[in-house]
């Protein structure tokens, strides 16, 4: 009888006192810094520019930012402006490069700003219409589905280095949202966001979005 009730006693303790969930992971982001061809928004993918003396001054900024933070892995796009923003920030001894961090494949629209565009495409949308030569918003998203899929199979906080464009399909396709609502969420050059969970329901949201507290503005 003692055995019995010692151990319905500890069935009732595990029930009453359960042990915790593991902390949900966070996932942040940092968008490169400033080129030159993100000062007058031309539409750089995969033309693989420098960043400017401002682009790594906010890089090192960022870095400063997230002093201290642990991360289970860090992931970088493989194209030097976001290489060198994590390599600036701290982060280039442990950096892993990940080719589906790529910028959006512009193709036949590399280079032009949006009004280029706009000039023969007057209702062009990216988020809705893609590049001719390049890539659809279906594409992008494929690849964003998999940084985020291997993401979540992580014990611990992620951070991705990568462009703008990429890292807003990137953010929605984390709310489990169509790549067009990208369209809603603007990113600037040296920018800090976080993607996470409402600790309650599990529920993916966004925690942080474009902060540039730490960055010197252009």
């Amino acid at each position: 009888m003692r055995v019995a009730l010692n151990t319905e006693a500890s069935h009732q303790t595990r029930q009453l006192n359960p042990m915790p969930d593991p902390p949900l992971p966070t996932l942040y982001l940092a968008r490169h810094g400033e080129t030159e061809w993100s000062i007058i928004h031309r539409h750089t993918g995969r033309t693989d520019l420098p960043l400017t003396q401002r682009g790594e001054s906010n890089a090192r900024a960022l870095g400063r930012r997230l002093a201290g933070r642990t991360f289970a892995r860090v992931f970088t796009s493989p194209l030097q402006r976001a290489m060198r923003t994590a390599s600036l920030a701290g982060f280039g001894a442990v950096a892993e490069v990940d080719p589906d961090l790529m910028e959006w494949n512009y193709g036949d629209y590399e280079g032009l700003m949006s009004a280029d565009v706009r000039k023969t495409r007057p209702d062009w949308q990216l988020f809705r219409d893609g590049c001719p030569g390049g890539e659809s918003p279906a594409q992008v998203a494929e690849r964003a589905d998999r940084v985020v899929g291997r993401a979540r199979q992580l014990q611990g906080d992620v951070l991705l280095f990568s462009s703008a464009h990429f890292l807003r399909v990137l953010a929605v396709r984390w709310l489990g949202l169509e790549p067009i609502a990208g369209k809603y969420l603007l990113l600037n050059t040296g920018s800090l966001s976080a993607l996470g969970y409402e600790r309650m329901l599990s529920q993916p949201v966004i925690q942080l979005w474009d902060d540039t507290c730490h960055a010197e503005s252009a």
